[in-house]
């Protein structure tokens, strides 16, 4: 019997072992974020696959240096906090795409993980090495930036122009390696002829491309950086906008029409305003403004006390008890 009893404690003793082997494996695991929720044959999936598309390594943050080509110069903060945060909690899923140079290894693709990376305080990085030209590169930048809607016009007019230029395709060429439209391409790199005032109001998101594409109609840079602070301070849509240069090269072309070209053009925004808020009102409007459009008067008609009472009323003042 005593034989038996010490076999039984034998037993649960290595029992117990192995639960506590078994906890510090799994306590390995922990803090590795998604990468933990994967079953081995998931991992070794995903390996499979990044070794395929090239060498899967993981690298120290401090080897790796920016993509020349990177076509986004500005990084929204907020955007970029978010994405540190995520890495904290889930880890980097998702390697960046790296190739081999002199001194350690520049980014092909994955800057916005690779920095976010950096702010979360991270000391290394998986990631794939791949061998790519330098067109290759910039390829693949364009690809992974082209179809986010925080990229602005004059970041992708940028990125279009390097890609003509650097490697002497045509628009129509690039058009088709990154499965856009050449309008679009054209569109974009017209942009650039821009003066560099009216560029910042594009990329500030003070100055729709639309608005922008109409001013490219004027042959003076002065009149493109007047008629866009126009634009911008009157709120004119870009119909308006267009209108307005098309008055403008008119009174080009014929002189004794254009005193009152931009005046029109100010006038047709007001009159805009007028009916919008005639219809809500249910009554005739007169909007004034000053030479600078910054000060004005609104003329609200009324053509009986009934109507006075009712407008009042829309405003929210009560004269019953008075």
């Amino acid at each position: 019997m005593a034989k038996t009893t010490k076999s039984t404690k034998t037993k649960k003793t290595s029992a117990a072992k192995k639960k506590t082997a078994a906890k510090k494996k799994s306590s390995k695991h922990l803090g590795r974020g998604l990468q933990s929720l994967m079953t081995p044959a998931q991992q070794q999936a995903a390996k499979q696959e990044a070794s395929e598309n090239g060498e899967f390594r993981e690298l120290k943050l401090g080897e790796i240096s920016p993509n020349p080509y990177q076509p986004r110069t500005e990084w929204d903060e907020q955007e970029l906090t978010k994405l540190v945060d995520s890495i904290k909690a889930n880890g980097i899923v998702q390697p960046i795409v790296v190739k081999k140079v002199s001194r350690g290894y520049q980014l092909i693709a994955g800057e916005r993980r690779w920095r976010a990376a950096k702010l979360a305080g991270n000391k290394t990085i998986p990631s794939i090495i791949k061998e790519a030209s330098d067109e290759q590169m910039l390829e693949m930048a364009l690809i992974e930036n082209i179809h986010r809607s925080d990229l602005n016009p004059i970041e992708r007019a940028n990125a279009y122009k390097e890609y003509t230029d650097n490697f002497g395709l045509s628009q129509t060429q690039v058009a088709e390696r990154l499965g856009e439209n050449r309008s679009v391409v054209a569109n974009h790199i017209r942009l650039l002829e821009l003066p560099q005032e009216v560029k910042e109001m594009l990329v500030n998101n003070a100055l729709s491309m639309g608005q922008a594409r109409a001013l490219l109609a004027l042959p003076d840079e002065n009149l493109q950086k007047k008629l866009a602070y126009r634009a911008m301070t009157g709120r004119l849509t870009v119909r308006e906008v267009e209108r307005l240069v098309k008055k403008q090269i008119d009174s080009l072309e014929n002189p004794e029409q254009s005193s009152e070209n931009i005046e029109d053009a100010k006038s047709a925004h007001i009159a805009d305003l007028e009916s919008r808020i005639r219809e809500s009102l249910g009554t005739k409007v007169k909007i004034k403004t000053n030479k600078t459009g910054k000060k004005g008067s609104i003329t609200i008609d009324f053509y009986s006390l009934e109507e006075f009472d009712r407008l009042t009323n829309i405003f929210g003042v009560n004269l019953k008890d008075q």
